[in-house]
């Protein structure tokens, strides 16, 4: 049902329209939904459920997913928002929250323009100075970047010591796994799950790449699913300069 009404939303209304108003048409549609089983640590509304999608929860009311939600709970947790902030490809749900939050100076980019940001870096090539940002959010970048090593060093010479990089990527068993001769969409999809993926690595890889790169201190953190807030099973790593 909310794949048909987000496929019709998305035929019908222009899309800059939806993001400016995205909030209002979802608190329509989620009116239904309102309740005290669950908690969205994102927008804070009660749910009665959340909603299923392919290998995923979503929040009716600001469509934040799983790994958005446990972000956001992380960041507050650990008191990681503070000084400057650079974020990669925000969530829209964050986004929001991030951008007029007063306790930072808020940096988002994408590069392909597929979501709401201010700034379009190149993550191997950032203009910026060295050593100004506090914090770096790089949730499923990585993955997509064919020389994922210079982008790591980049990340570094950005951090600032004793700054904090959060790192998210699809993961497996085994060996990280890449074939830089796989180049089409389809065939990237059969070999690493999507179509614009270069890679799928092993937790204890990037863990090995990211120390390489210069990161100090790479810490990786596995935790449990919780049914209330909508969390499922996931592997983050908290990498320090």
């Amino acid at each position: 049902m909310y794949q048909l009404l987000k496929k019709a939303a998305y035929t019908l209304v222009p899309k800059k329209l939806l993001f400016e108003h995205e909030v209002f048409f979802r608190s329509i549609f989620a009116f239904h939904l309102r309740g005290k089983n669950h908690e969205c640590t994102v927008c804070g509304k009660g749910i009665k459920r959340f909603i299923k999608i392919p290998a995923d929860l979503l929040c009716p009311f600001c469509g934040s997913r799983s790994r958005t939600r446990r972000l956001y709970s992380l960041l507050h947790s650990n008191n990681l928002l503070q000084g400057k902030v650079l974020h990669f490809s925000p969530s829209r749900s964050v986004y929001r929250l991030l951008k007029k939050n007063p306790s930072i100076t808020y940096f988002s980019t994408d590069y392909e323009a597929e979501f709401i940001a201010e700034y379009k870096y190149d993550i191997t090539q950032i203009p910026l100075d060295a050593n100004i940002f506090d914090l770096i959010i790089c949730y499923h970048i990585l993955e997509h970047i064919e020389d994922d090593r210079k982008a790591m060093t980049e990340l570094h010479r950005v951090l600032k010591s004793n700054g904090t990089c959060i790192i998210q990527t699809p993961f497996k068993t085994g060996k990280t796994f890449e074939d830089a001769s796989i180049k089409t969409p389809k065939a990237r999809l059969k070999a690493f799950g999507q179509e614009d993926h270069v890679r799928v690595y092993s937790v204890a890889g990037l863990q090995e790449r990211l120390k390489e790169s210069g990161f100090k201190n790479v810490e990786i953190n596995t935790f449990p699913e919780n049914e209330r807030y909508g969390f499922v099973e996931e592997t983050i790593l908290i990498s320090k300069k």
